[in-house]
């Protein structure tokens, strides 16, 4: 009887956070808590993962945004009681084994615990896991669920996102949705709700330094700021109060321009953009990775557009070492043509002209809902030594739609609609498998 142990493990579920636990207790297979800071969102996700790796062996994983984040907030992480999280929701009476490297808890009964990052999610490509933690999802790639969803779906395992918002993004969307959505939960709790934490402590942020805005963001669970440390936030919110996101239909009688930040074993984004009277669009985004660039010249065809001229990054006119073609060679060899290749600049100047460029644009909310993201996501990397954001963008998931818009701003001509133009327009065949240079 000595080494009986109870899970959780001397851990109980606040009032507010009952509603969440019976709700998958019932069976629940989908849900999303919106919960300000310090709720207890990520003790209640391990200690609720825990309870279900000892009863169903399988795989388990808990995704924050990045590997080293999910280190952070999770793997190394000591709870307000002085104990290692890992430790209090899984005691060594049920641990076979632990990899601290890979983040891994082995079960006795054999079911696997592990903390992830959505960052990486495409090295996870064969795994099965019957339960999946979304932790900060409103921070994290949304990628990441689109891969993993059919996997819970064919397996009947569950998912729980849980988060405080970051402005009105896809942790907004998935939030809506789940609030409209036959088997899903949907909550949002704000100080207010709990009282977990008094108006002394919050004070208290507001004298060290923390804004209105954050205030509101991380207590009272406001959608309405922009991320801090974003460079187009404030810009995209000022779009959207000024209608600029909104349908914006591809016109045939334009050409389209397009932009393309390139990935080598890493994403390549392409922006999709046509002057319309005196409207700029951005009409169209396209991201993928893990395949060839033959594959991305099939998209440009598939789309349907007549095009302009494709605005490429500076390096696309490095060789191969395999091939001792560049990237404009061998787009311009599949019929992507013609290529503009930028030089490179300095990447403060790209970011100041996207930020003149935005306000005058409008672009299409449901095509480009990714490369919106990424813009409001876009910031500065944090230093945690001087806490101050550095003049460096950070680089993850929204960096790749982030540079293509960079590269549309600092790249785009205004195509010249003469004869020569209208007369290829005129003549245009109902599929587009070819594009056009004018002159």
């Amino acid at each position: 009887m000595a080494n009986k142990v109870i899970i959780p493990n001397n851990w109980q579920p606040r009032s507010y956070q009952l509603p969440l636990w019976n709700y998958l207790e019932r069976g629940g297979k989908r849900a999303v808590a919106v919960w300000h800071r310090r709720s207890g969102k990520d003790s209640t996700a391990i200690n609720w993962t825990a309870a279900q790796a000892v009863q169903t062996p399988g795989l388990y994983w808990h995704m924050a945004p990045t590997q080293r984040q999910v280190r952070k907030i999770v793997w190394d992480n000591i709870d307000s009681a002085g104990r290692r999280i890992i430790d209090q929701a899984f005691p060594p009476q049920i641990r076979n084994k632990v990899n601290d490297q890979e983040m891994k808890i082995e079960l006795v009964n054999g079911s696997i615990w592990q903390c992830v990052g959505s960052d990486n999610y495409n090295s996870l490509v064969g795994a099965n896991p019957r339960g999946v933690v979304f932790s900060e999802y409103s921070i994290a790639d949304p990628a990441a669920w689109d891969y993993i969803r059919p996997i819970l779906a064919e397996n009947n395992g569950w998912a729980l996102f849980i988060y405080t918002p970051r402005g009105r993004n896809h942790g907004l969307r998935l939030y809506e949705m789940a609030q409209h959505s036959e088997g899903w939960f949907s909550e949002l709790l704000t100080v207010d709700d709990t009282r977990a934490i008094n108006m002394t402590a919050i004070e208290a942020e507001r004298s060290a330094g923390m804004d209105d805005d954050m205030i509101q963001q991380e207590f009272y669970c406001s959608f309405a700021t922009a991320v801090r440390g974003s460079y187009y936030g404030k810009t995209i919110v000022d779009m959207e109060k000024r209608e600029q996101i909104t349908s914006v239909p591809y016109d045939p009688k334009h050409p389209v321009t397009t932009a393309w930040d390139l990935g080598y074993g890493d994403s390549t984004a392409i922006v999709f953009c046509q002057t319309v009277g005196r409207e700029l669009r951005v009409i169209d985004y396209y991201e993928a990775s893990g395949v060839s660039l033959a594959h991305y010249a099939q998209v440009l065809k598939d789309k349907g557009y007549l095009y302009h001229e494709h605005i490429l990054p500076h390096d696309a006119d490095s060789g191969s070492l395999q091939t001792g073609m560049t990237t404009r060679q061998i787009l311009t060899d599949m019929g992507i043509k013609p290529c503009r290749v930028l030089p490179r600049t300095d990447i403060q100047d790209g970011i100041q002209a996207v930020r003149m460029f935005l306000p005058s644009v409008y672009i299409d909310s449901k095509k480009c809902a990714r490369l919106l993201d990424a813009l409001k996501q876009y910031q500065r990397v944090w230093d945690d030594k001087m806490q101050d954001y550095k003049q460096s963008p950070l680089h993850d998931w929204s960096s790749h739609g982030a540079d293509a818009m960079r590269y549309l701003a600092q790249g785009y001509r205004e195509p010249k609609h003469n004869t020569a133009w209208q007369q290829v327009n005129n003549r245009r065949p109902a599929y587009a498998d070819m594009t056009y240079q004018l002159t």
